[in-house]
């Protein structure tokens, strides 16, 4: 009968911080930065209080689709290189993307800092190594994302979210 109760205290106490692990403050310096699907179904919420249905989605989709492919067709280089996957297909932001393709992946920041002193709250405890990367701009996206720039390219990515 002890073991019993033993077993689920114990499973009880593994929930509970799994629980806590999940609602744990999200930080990290990482090359791979937010989704573009993730990024706009988070304005979607943020603008009408829930997520976007098929139709949107599907719109959405085709959309995207229509501007990487004129993106593509306009900059042969982007084309030809070797991350050209994660922006055509996974539709991820990553280190050295250019701007524009920010821009198509994610659409405009909620804010722009070129301040270096701004930049080093954003980038909190990986500023040391976000500023050997000289960014001149942050870009902010929802979920906490930040994106730095430095001559129209994509240098270094942070993230600081806490969750709700």
């Amino acid at each position: 009968m002890i073991r019993g109760v033993k077993r689920i205290v114990i499973l009880g106490l593994v929930l509970v911080l799994a629980g806590c692990y999940a609602w744990r403050v999200k930080e990290q310096r990482t090359s791979e930065g937010p989704m573009a699907e993730d990024i706009w179904t988070m304005k979607v919420l943020m603008a009408n209080g829930r997520e976007p249905n098929f139709d949107e989605r599907r719109r959405w989709d085709n959309a995207m689709e229509q501007k990487i492919g004129q993106y593509l067709r306009q900059n042969p280089e982007a084309a030809n290189s070797v991350d050209v996957s994660t922006f055509k297909f996974i539709r991820q932001v990553s280190v050295g993307q250019t701007s524009d393709q920010v821009l198509i992946l994610l659409g405009p920041p909620l804010a722009r800092v070129t301040d270096q002193t701004e930049m080093e709250k954003l980038a909190r405890q990986y500023w040391p190594a976000v500023k050997e990367s000289e960014p001149t701009e942050a870009w902010m996206y929802p979920s906490g994302w930040r994106i730095y720039i430095k001559d129209k390219t994509v240098v270094d990515i942070t993230q600081y979210a806490i969750p709700y």
